[in-house]
C-alpha cells in the first residue's frame, strides 16, 4: 500500500487517501510544537501524496484549526480532503491557563460542550473562519458517549436528538456546506446508537478497532452493511503498540501488556515492525477507508509513512491468527476473497 492510494466513502462523493494526517499535535498536544515543526509534518504529508487532513476546534483550543488552515489554503481546494468537528463551542476566556486538557499554551478560548442545533451551527461557522475553508468535506460530532460524559451522557445525547444537533448536521449536508457527516469518538457503541437514529456517513473511531483490540468487529461488519465508512484513529492505542506501555493514556493493565508482548514476539520472529502491523491491520476491514496518524514533525511522519508502506508477508498474519492474537473472523491484509 501507498499512503497516496485512495478510497471513497460508501454513500458520499468523498475520497480520502488511505493514510491521513491527524492534527492534534498542531495544537501543542503534550508539549510546545513550533509552527515550523508542524509545517514540516504537513509538507512531508503533502509531498508523500497524503491528501486527507483532520482537525478540531478543541485541539490547542483553536490553534490546530488556525495552523492547518494556513497550510492547506496554500493549495488548490480541489486537491485535498478536510475534516473538522463540532460539539464544543469555543468561548473567549482569559482564565485559560498555561496547560489545559493536555494542551500546552492553549489559546484563550475555553471549550464548552454543546450539541444543540444552534451550537452546532455556531461552531461550524467559527471553524470556517479559522480554517479559511467554506466547505469542509467531513464534519464530525466530537467526543460524545457514556465514557466521555458519564452521568451527563443522556443530557448531551438529548441535545443531539431532540435538541436538533443531528438536524443541524443534516441541514449542513443537505445545503452542501459539507459533503459528509458523522461522529469522531472513542466509543463504538455510541456510533451504533447514532446509526439507529440518524443517517451518518462516516465515523472516526479512535483506538477501538486495532491490532490490539477487536471487540468492535461485529459493529464494523454492520458498518459495511449500512454503508458507513470508518476512519481509523489511534491505531497505536495511545502508544502501547508503539512502545510507551500506555493504554487509553493510562498505565496499561498486565493482561494487555502480555498481549502486546505476544504480538511483539511474532514481529521479532518474522522481521516485521509492530508499528507497521498496527497501522496496516485496521485497513484490512472493508468498513475502513483510511487510517489517521498524528505526527509532531517531519521525522515522526516519515517514520509512520515507512511503517505504513512496509511489506508484510501473508505468513505473518496467518501466524497471528494461529496464535489467537487476532479475533476470529477479523479480516487481515493480503487475504483473498
Amino acid at each position: 500500500m501507498k499512503v497516496s492510494d485512495k478510497r471513497k466513502l460508501p454513500h458520499r462523493d468523498v475520497e480520502v487517501t488511505i493514510m491521513g494526517l491527524g492534527c492534534a499535535q498542531m495544537g501543542n498536544l503534550y508539549r510546545l510544537t513550533p509552527y515550523e515543526e508542524s509545517k514540516g509534518a504537513f509538507d512531508t504529508a503533502w509531498n508523500s501524496g497524503m491528501r486527507y487532513f483532520d482537525t478540531a476546534p478543541f485541539y490547542g483550543y483553536t490553534r490546530s484549526e488556525r495552523r492547518l488552515g494556513t497550510m492547506v489554503t496554500e493549495h488548490d481546494r480541489s486537491e485535498y480532503t478536510l475534516s473538522t468537528k463540532v460539539g464544543r463551542v469555543m468561548v473567549p476566556d482569559e482564565t485559560v491557563g498555561p496547560e489545559e486538557d493536555t494542551y500546552v499554551a492553549p489559546l484563550p478560548f475555553r471549550p464548552v460542550y454543546d450539541y444543540s442545533y444552534d451550537a452546532i451551527m455556531r461552531s461550524f461557522e467559527a471553524s470556517q473562519q479559522r480554517l479559511g475553508v467554506l466547505k469542509p468535506d467531513i464534519l464530525y460530532i466530537h467526543d460524545i458517549g457514556p465514557y466521555t460524559h458519564g452521568d451527563k451522557h443522556q443530557h448531551y445525547w438529548d441535545q443531539l436528538t431532540t435538541g436538533g444537533g443531528f438536524k443541524a448536521l443534516g441541514k449542513l449536508r443537505d445545503e452542501g456546506s459539507t459533503k459528509a457527516v458523522g461522529l469522531g469518538v472513542n466509543e463504538w457503541e455510541v456510533v451504533r446508537d447514532a446509526m439507529d437514529v440518524f443517517d451518518i456517513d462516516a465515523a472516526m473511531l479512535a483506538g477501538r478497532y486495532t491490532l490490539l483490540e477487536q471487540q468492535s468487529l461485529g459493529f464494523m461488519n454492520s458498518c459495511v452493511e449500512k454503508g458507513v465508512g470508518i476512519v481509523v484513529a489511534g491505531a497505536f492505542n495511545s502508544g502501547i503498540l508503539a512502545g510507551n506501555r500506555k493504554f487509553n493514556y493510562k498505565d496499561a493493565p498486565a493482561e494487555l501488556l502480555a498481549r502486546v508482548d505476544a504480538l511483539h514476539d511474532v514481529c521479532e520472529e518474522m522481521g516485521v515492525s509492530l508499528q507497521a502491523a498496527a497501522l496496516q491491520f485496521p485497513l484490512a476491514h472493508p468498513a475502513s477507508v483510511t487510517v489517521v496518524s498524528g505526527a509532531r514533525n517531519s521525522a515522526q511522519l516519515s517514520s509512520n509513512i515507512g511503517w505504513f508502506e512496509q511489506d508484510i508477508p501473508d505468513a505473518f498474519w496467518s501466524e497471528l491468527q494461529r496464535r489467537g492474537l487476532i479475533a476470529e473472523g477479523a479480516p487481515v491484509p493480503g487475504a483473498k476473497g
